[in-house]
C-alpha cells in the first residue's frame, strides 16, 4: 500500500461521509432500523457506507474492504484490509449528543497501521500522516485543501492522578471496579471512537473497555492512538488486540498511554 496515495483518499472520503451524515443529522426526522443483534441502523449509516465503499473501491479494487454495513456479505478476512465504520456511535447520533465518528483504516498484517477519525458534528477530525504519526487537522477542514495540523503525542502519565476516559453508552459495573484500580484525578465520557482520540491527544491516559466491540468499532482509533504513541492491548493478558479474526469480534481491552502503570484485570 503506498500510503502516500491512502492518506488524502480516506482524509477526503471521512470529510464527505460527514457532510452526508450531518445533512440527515440535521432533518426533522429520520428512520431507524434495528439489526439483527438489536443495535440501531440509520440512513445515516447506510448513505456513509455506500459512499465511502465506492471510494475505496475506486481507489483501491485490489485491497480486500470490511464494512460494518456489509459485515454479513464477508467471511473472514486476511490479514490486510481496509476497514470502515461509516457512522460509530449510532446511539450518539440517534440521540444527538453529537459523539458520533467517520472511521477509516487499514490494517496490515493484523495491525492497524494508518486510520482516519473524523467527528463532524465537533468539527474534529484526526488521522495517521503517510509517516504513520499522528495529527489533529484544525480549521476549515476543506476537502482539498489540508488545513493547520498538530502532532500528537500521548501523555507523560501521572500515575497518582490519571484523567481516565469511559464509555457514554456502555458504562457498568465491571468498568468502575476496573477503573477503582487506579488514582483517578478525573474522569471523561465520550462516545463512539472519540476515546481513543482523548487518549491521543494526551486529554485521558487510558480507555478500558469491558463490553463489546467490533474490529470496525476500534481500527481507526486504534491507528489513530498508536500513532501517538498509544497502545491497545487486551484486557485478560495485556498482549496486543490484533486484526484479522474470524467473526470480526474484540476481546475487551485497553487503550492507554505507555507511562501508565496498567493493572491486572
Amino acid at each position: 500500500m503506498n500510503y502516500n496515495e491512502l492518506i488524502p483518499v480516506i482524509r477526503k472520503l471521512a470529510l464527505e461521509a460527514g457532510d452526508k451524515i450531518m445533512e440527515i443529522y440535521g432533518a426533522d426526522d429520520f428512520d431507524v432500523k434495528v439489526k439483527s443483534d438489536d443495535s440501531p441502523v440509520t440512513e445515516a449509516d447506510e448513505a456513509a457506507d455506500a459512499l465511502i465503499s465506492a471510494g475505496l473501491r475506486s481507489a483501491f479494487p485490489d485491497v480486500m474492504l470490511v464494512t460494518e454495513e456489509q459485515a454479513a456479505t464477508h467471511d473472514t478476512t486476511g490479514k490486510t484490509f481496509l476497514i470502515v465504520d461509516p457512522l460509530d456511535g449510532t446511539k450518539e447520533f440517534v440521540h444527538r449528543r453529537g459523539d458520533f465518528t467517520v472511521n477509516i483504516a487499514l490494517v496490515e498484517d493484523g495491525v492497524p497501521t494508518r486510520g482516519v477519525v473524523y467527528a463532524p458534528a465537533k468539527g474534529r477530525m484526526f488521522y495517521t500522516q503517510a509517516d504513520g504519526k499522528t495529527v489533529e487537522e484544525t480549521g476549515a477542514l476543506d476537502k482539498d485543501t489540508v488545513g493547520d495540523m498538530t502532532l500528537l503525542s500521548v501523555a507523560a502519565s501521572d500515575n497518582s492522578a490519571l484523567m481516565v476516559v469511559a464509555s457514554k453508552s456502555h458504562r457498568d459495573q465491571a468498568t468502575d471496579d476496573y477503573i477503582n484500580k487506579y488514582a483517578v484525578k478525573d474522569m471523561k465520557s465520550a462516545g463512539s471512537s472519540l476515546k481513543f482520540c482523548l487518549v491521543a491527544t494526551g486529554e485521558a491516559d487510558i480507555y478500558p473497555r469491558v463490553g463489546r466491540t467490533m474490529e470496525w468499532d476500534t481500527a481507526a482509533g486504534h491507528a489513530v492512538l498508536a500513532g501517538a504513541g498509544g497502545k491497545v492491548v487486551r484486557f485478560d493478558d495485556h498482549s496486543p488486540l490484533i486484526y484479522g479474526k474470524d467473526g470480526y469480534a474484540n476481546p475487551f481491552f485497553i487503550a492507554y498511554a505507555p507511562a501508565v502503570d496498567l493493572k491486572s484485570a
